[in-house]
């Protein structure tokens, strides 16, 4: 027995030299970065997770193109404003591709558009582009609905008269509303049953997809598809989402197609009818049920998650609030409606809100990218077929473009004159190809719904609360701990 242990202990170690010596030479091959160990490559260095600190940490040893390993995968880090711009944007054409990673493989089968990748991916986001703006976002059509809503959660907030309140519910549900009437055509009561259930399937996968369960589920598949964890949840969010849209889809089928498609939902269903048969369309119901789900989870999650830091950063600069106040009041007097083309006449409350967006960065880390072919970067020659990661928090936060990064500071969009400005840095939709389909809906939202709350209301924590959390829950988003606050009627 003593016999077969030993013997056991020297082909463990001997498989485990073997495995380290060709890490070595692999690691060879790629940008510089901590050392890998066998089967578990850097992951204990990073904690499970690709925590945007940690990996601006290693840039000041490494510099702003490394190499991390999650397992036996290597991946190449962009950190900082000019990697992430020099990857993103100026080989946008490379790094278009995703790469096939178990966790986007198992919940998307290669469908839609976040996670797909070549003529899937290009038919998909061109379609989604195109229904958007057809659909109104960006324009004044559109614009209706999120002044209503906007008005919406004012009327909710002052029902507290001033009290002590959860300013998430209100948030969530407005927001959502507005995605809703784009996606599905109609949009969530209060008293909604299955609404409750939509934002739980949300928060699960924005929250376990970027966390140490998801990481740990990408380098070990062969094991983690078979042990219980918060992992699963993730799938099981997942096919309750996609449950919910075929409901819509059937729906939308029992009343037909439409000459004057009014949401995703109609025009996809248009697209499908009248395309003649061609085996190289893309357009299917599994790709229009992914499409549909990803646009709502992107919808919710980004806008709902930047206004309650927005709130957040409100209570913490007193003073800033009360800036952006006397502007709206200044600029805008008696006027009941707050239009999106008013930010240029409101340069300081502009610049708050790129500055809490900036500040928040609350998709800390971009999504996978995967190259097309052999390409240079910053000097490295980066292999064909190799992911790449843009660390998007370490432009956020780049010390060579914000006077005061890690300080909460408007005047960072400001120039000499108090015009507002824009910067090369500011990334917070990422770059390039696979920039967020959704930047106009979510700018236009943000806005509304910000310059809406501070007109009507002066956001201030309830008696006897000193201090917020600042930091933020780390997970596929930074979300706020929850917290309280009074919204006082001006």
């Amino acid at each position: 027995m003593l016999l077969i242990t030993e013997l056991f202990i020297a082909l463990f170690l001997t498989l485990f030299i073997a495995n380290y010596l060709k890490l070595q030479r692999l690691r060879r091959r790629y940008p510089p970065g901590p050392a890998p160990l066998p089967i578990i490559g850097n992951l204990w260095t990073l904690n499970f997770v690709l925590h945007y600190d940690t990996l601006m940490q290693l840039a000041k040893t490494y510099g702003n193109v490394f190499t991390v390993w999650l397992g036996q995968k290597p991946v190449v880090v962009l950190n900082g404003c000019q990697a992430i711009r020099d990857g993103l944007i100026s080989h946008s054409e490379e790094l278009v591709g995703r790469p096939k990673t178990p966790t986007y493989q198992d919940l998307t089968r290669g469908k839609g558009v976040i996670f797909s990748t070549g003529h899937n991916w290009k038919q998909q986001r061109r379609f989604g582009l195109m229904t958007l703006r057809n659909l109104g976002v960006g324009k004044k059509s559109l614009e209706v609905r999120i002044q209503e809503e906007a008005q919406t959660m004012v009327e909710f907030f002052a029902m507290t008269k001033g009290k002590s309140q959860n300013p998430s519910p209100a948030i969530i549900h407005s927001v959502t509303n507005v995605i809703s009437v784009v996606i599905f055509g109609h949009h969530f009561s209060r008293d909604d049953k299955e609404f409750p259930q939509l934002i739980k399937a949300n928060y699960v996968i924005a929250s376990r997809l970027g966390s140490a369960w998801g990481r740990l589920f990408d380098a070990y598949p062969w094991l983690m598809r078979h042990i219980p964890g918060p992992h699963q949840d993730i799938f099981k969010s997942n096919a309750f989402m996609e449950k919910f849209v075929k409901k819509e889809i059937q729906s939308h089928k029992e009343k037909g197609v439409t000459e004057d498609p009014q949401d995703v939902i109609d025009f996809y269903q248009t697209k499908i009818s009248r395309d003649p048969p061609d085996v190289a369309s893309t357009f299917d119901e599994h790709n229009m049920v992914r499409l549909a789900a990803e646009l709502f989870l992107a919808g919710t999650e980004t806008t709902t998650t930047t206004l309650r830091w927005a709130l957040l950063y409100m209570v913490k600069h007193p003073e800033i609030q009360e800036n952006v106040q006397k502007e709206l009041e200044d600029v805008l007097g008696e006027s009941q409606i707050i239009h999106y083309e008013d930010r240029k006449r409101l340069p300081y409350t502009n610049a708050v809100i790129h500055e809490i967006q900036r500040m928040s960065g609350i998709i800390p880390v971009g999504l996978f990218r995967e190259t097309g072919k052999e390409i240079t970067l910053q000097g490295f020659n980066i292999e064909k077929g190799s992911l790449i990661i843009p660390n998007l928090s370490s432009a956020l936060f780049d010390p060579d473009h914000w006077e005061t990064p890690r300080q909460f500071n408007p005047g960072h969009f400001l120039d000499k004159e108090g015009k507002f400005m824009n910067k090369e840095a500011f990334l917070p939709f990422s770059a390039g190809h696979h920039v967020c389909l959704g930047e106009a809906l979510a700018r236009m939202e943000l806005f509304i719904f910000f310059t809406s709350l501070l007109r009507a209301f002066t956001i201030r924590l309830p008696e006897g609360v000193e201090n917020v959390k600042m930091d933020p829950v780390f997970g596929g988003t930074l979300r706020p701990h929850p917290y309280q606050i009074c919204a006082v009627p001006c």
